[in-house]
């Protein structure tokens, strides 16, 4: 693999590497001022298909998840495409401030990583192949999914995988700041939200009843004192609680939400059983539980010696980086678990992604855009 790596790299000139470059940093930073929280991701789509559009893509279209989709011909449609893909969501409010600040060669703003730089290597790879003329030895689908991040539970990626798994033999997935890394196992997730009721009544008056924040809380606390397997590696984070009417009310209703991972689906199923024994255990006449599933991302991998992870590490020592292998949850999660092959890389480095101070580095996008366009090439050969 590192022998057809050397060669596509041989065979391009790369003079034109630090126009796309510029372009896709460009891209990243106008992408990232257009909004763009879980399922209202409409106008950036809409940019998206207009650049689609513009660099004479194929069968361009937009979904009624906001996927954007277009496909790239190669010397040979017969065979299985390549899918890359981004996501354009980010975990950020309408309003939120979208400022950016530039700091020698660093730039800050909400969404950067996470990611806009995703999506300005999608569009600097596109560029690079379309301006310079170079063909694919089979399709590439360019696709910009939805739904990503958080509730959204990989939705996007859900429906593009169905619309184009007869048409796929592969995906490349972008992650802005994963440059360095090969996700090449998708963890298993599960999201609960559990309800806690109760009848309720006055903090004095009625002292001793059941009150549903009560009861969250001792689920909480039970949860809390779990201890999930380190091998394979099992989590859990309550992230949000809410409930209650007043400060001098027997709550009638609370809950939380609870996500649990892991790196294998049994030791996922296990946590969530125990969780599930708690609230069983903690039910009463008077104080009810109901749980709901509302978020469910399967788990999938791809062996270490699979065709396409030496691709994406040798296109990673191409030029000069040791690449780790990673797992992790994203939108190859979706082709993975179908047996899909899949990995997901990046273009650059930077921190803070999900937070307003969220920062990019630019320098490593040349080379982070090199490996990208060589992982590409190498897979539509040889997968």
């Amino acid at each position: 693999m590192r022998n057809q790596i050397t060669r596509l790299d041989q065979s391009l000139a790369w003079h034109w590497l630090p126009d796309i470059t510029r372009y896709a940093i460009e891209q990243s930073t106008r992408l990232q001022q257009i909004p763009a929280p879980t399922f209202a991701e409409k106008e950036r789509a809409q940019y998206i298909l207009r650049e689609f559009q513009a660099h004479h893509l194929y069968d361009v279209a937009i979904d009624d998840l906001y996927n954007v989709y277009g496909r790239l011909p190669g010397t040979d449609s017969t065979r299985p495409a390549i899918m890359v893909s981004a996501h354009s969501d980010t975990v950020f409010p309408a309003n939120t401030d979208l400022s950016l600040r530039q700091d020698g060669s660093l730039i800050y703003g909400p969404g950067l990583g996470d990611n806009c730089f995703g999506l300005g290597g999608l569009l600097g790879l596109l560029a690079a192949l379309t301006q310079q003329q170079i063909t694919p030895q089979r399709d590439i689908w360019f696709v910009v999914t939805s739904r990503e991040e958080g509730m959204g539970d990989l939705g996007g990626m859900k429906g593009a995988y169905q619309t184009l798994k007869d048409r796929i033999g592969g995906v490349v997935n972008l992650e802005g700041l994963a440059f360095g890394h090969v996700y090449h196992a998708g963890i298993a997730v599960r999201r609960l939200h559990i309800t806690a009721t109760t009848s309720g009544g006055h903090s004095w008056l009625h002292f001793g009843r059941p009150s549903a924040v009560h009861g969250i809380l001792s689920l909480g606390s039970h949860i809390l004192n779990l201890t999930p397997s380190q091998s394979p590696r099992t989590t859990f984070n309550v992230g949000m609680i809410d409930g209650g009417q007043g400060i001098n009310v027997i709550a009638t209703k609370a809950s939380m939400w609870l996500d649990l991972r892991s790196e294998a689906p049994e030791a996922l199923a296990q946590i969530e059983q125990q969780v599930r024994t708690f609230v069983s255990d903690l039910t009463t006449a008077e104080l009810q539980y109901e749980i709901e599933v509302v978020g469910d991302r399967p788990a999938g991998r791809i062996a270490d010696h699979h065709p396409l992870v030496q691709a994406a590490l040798s296109a990673l020592a191409q030029v000069g980086v040791d690449g780790v292998l990673e797992t992790g949850s994203t939108d190859a999660n979706i082709p993975l678990a179908y047996g899909c092959p899949a990995v997901t890389v990046g273009i650059t480095r930077g921190g803070n992604a999900h937070r307003l101070d969220e920062f990019v580095e630019t320098e490593p996008v040349s080379i982070g855009l090199k490996q990208l366009i060589l992982l590409v090439l190498a897979a539509a050969e040889s997968l």
